[in-house]
């Protein structure tokens, strides 16, 4: 193994087996997913391809990420359940971690009626979660229901509620879940302080207001909307309408479980939003609303309370659970001063700086290393998954899901143009 010591100037270094991003003008790796062209590969050409041990090699190496990062708990909105086996397998995969999580279970492939309503379903809760505690949780996890006049969703909120689970479901997706679902649910008595919406970020004022009436919360991703089009990031007014907030990150193949960008991206986005409104009316922001303090609470107990876990976490508290983060990087240029902790948190840290985590009282992570995890043999799977999948979908496709097209960009034409260094080139000749 090469050292420090060992690299004399002048000596050849070499790198191998890498992915080199070249900066040149070639543009050979161009992936960056719209949530339209998710839908397209994933929803309606190769969703069905993933096997249940697809499922678990996905759950496996993304539970890892959680705790890594410092997550100690985690829900898992899992809606590529096509099975119960796909679901076994989801959940044999959280056990495998040592961490605490949630299988919010989901079937993109069939209407939630269709799923939920099945003795395969009923009995794979009472076998795998019925009674287990707040190790290892369950909810369902489905799409806000449309503006179909049947409301064939009411199923699945009268299964949840006979089970007595909790629901969470897209919400305020731009063009997809929209208002329509929220008023059903509202009128039909399924708006619950139990309900965790996520996105939220199309909705008209009417929906916030029966969200906040009813008690339920709203899942932020912050990485997500900006980037794949739910909507923009509705902190800003979920804040007006008095909603709670939990903070979460979409899919960790396309973003990560890095609960610290999450926080920098959400705060930033607020505050964007505020200077933005209040320029377009002539004025300045003096005055931040969005403290760090606030999104550090959100990545904390705003999770613990969207889960009904606020009692047991999500704080250090006499009579709580055992779940700490420690945040030490001695090799870090930015790790002191700390003068500020919540906005050193916010901007500062990031998920190498996590030194030590702890699990119901459990050590999962010491100096920078995870304990009692098989990373290899995450890799090991998650290597089957990707040759098999790539083999299923041939070449051809594989490339396009990978480096989507990229439309044509227009540069608007410069009526200016700078001839200053001609000019004085001219002179001094």
């Amino acid at each position: 193994m090469t050292t420090a010591a060992d690299l004399e100037a002048g000596r050849p270094l070499v790198f191998r087996n890498a992915t080199v991003l070249t900066m040149d003008d070639g543009h050979r790796v161009l992936a960056g997913w719209t949530l339209t062209q998710y839908f397209v590969f994933y929803y309606l050409n190769w969703g069905k391809k993933f096997r249940p041990q697809d499922v678990y090699a996905g759950n496996l190496l993304s539970a890892i990420e959680s705790i890594d990062a410092g997550v100690t708990t985690t829900v898992d909105w899992s809606h590529g359940l096509q099975t119960t086996d796909h679901a076994e397998a989801a959940t044999d995969a959280l056990e495998e971690v040592p961490g605490r999580f949630v299988l919010a279970y989901g079937n993109i492939q069939q209407g939630s009626w269709e799923w939920s309503t099945t003795p395969e379903f009923r009995d794979f809760y009472v076998r795998r979660f019925d009674g287990r505690g707040d190790m290892l949780g369950f909810a369902i996890a489905f799409d806000i229901p449309g503006d179909d006049p049947a409301f064939p969703e009411k199923a699945t909120f009268e299964v949840a509620r006979e089970m007595g689970v909790p629901v969470t479901t897209h919400a305020g997706v731009y063009g997809i879940c929209l208002d329509a679902g929220v008023r059903k649910m509202y009128e039909n008595g399924f708006c619950t302080p139990q309900t965790v919406y996520v996105h939220s970020a199309s909705l008209s004022p009417d929906s916030y207001h029966m969200i906040a009436a009813t008690g339920g919360s709203v899942s932020v991703s912050t990485e997500s909307e900006c980037s794949a089009g739910q909507g923009y990031p509705p902190t800003w007014k979920l804040r007006k309408y008095g909603i709670p907030v939990s903070l979460s990150q979409d899919t960790s193949v396309w973003w990560s479980a890095d609960i610290f960008s999450a926080m920098r991206a959400t705060l930033s986005a607020d505050r964007v939003m505020d200077h933005f409104e209040n320029h377009n009316e002539g004025k300045a922001v003096t005055n931040h609303h969005l403290r760090a303090e606030q999104v550090v609470d959100w990545a904390t107990r705003g999770g613990a309370k969207a889960i009904g876990l606020d009692s047991a976490v999500g704080s250090v508290e006499e009579g709580k659970r055992a779940d700490l983060v420690l945040i030490k990087n001695d090799d870090s240029p930015v790790g002191f001063p700390v003068l500020n902790p919540y906005g050193h948190v916010v901007y500062q840290a990031q998920r190498g700086d996590v030194h030590t985590v702890v699990v119901n009282g459990r050590v999962v992570k010491l100096d920078h290393k995870l304990v009692g995890v098989d990373l290899a043999k995450a890799r090991r799977a998650i290597d089957e998954t990707v040759g098999y999948l790539r083999s299923e979908l041939g070449e051809q496709a594989w490339a396009e899901g990978m480096n989507p097209e990229v439309p044509e960009h227009e540069t608007l034409a410069n009526p200016y143009t700078y001839t200053g260094a001609a000019a004085w080139k001219e002179e001094e000749e």
